[in-house]
């Protein structure tokens, strides 16, 4: 396990081990995500959102806007 020691203004260094692990460099940002139980994720924030591009493939049918409007009325509902 790596560790890391809180300056008095509340600054970390991330060990080199996790910053390669995560794929960040200087510059880049991170995020923290609150799991449970006081346990925190850190995770790299700092991709571009275009490096996403092909991830999640076109749908088979085409949802109209009336479709996506009763659906959020309909759930809206419950």
């Amino acid at each position: 396990m790596s560790t890391a020691t809180i300056t008095s203004k509340g600054q970390v260094t991330i060990p080199v081990s996790v910053r390669q692990r995560l794929g960040v460099q200087p510059g880049d940002r991170v995020g923290f995500i609150e799991m449970e139980n006081g346990v925190f994720q850190l995770v790299a924030a700092s991709w571009d959102i275009r490096s996403m591009k092909g991830q999640v493939s076109k749908p088979a049918k085409a949802v109209t806007i009336e479709e996506m409007n009763e659906t959020i009325e309909s759930r809206g509902r419950a």
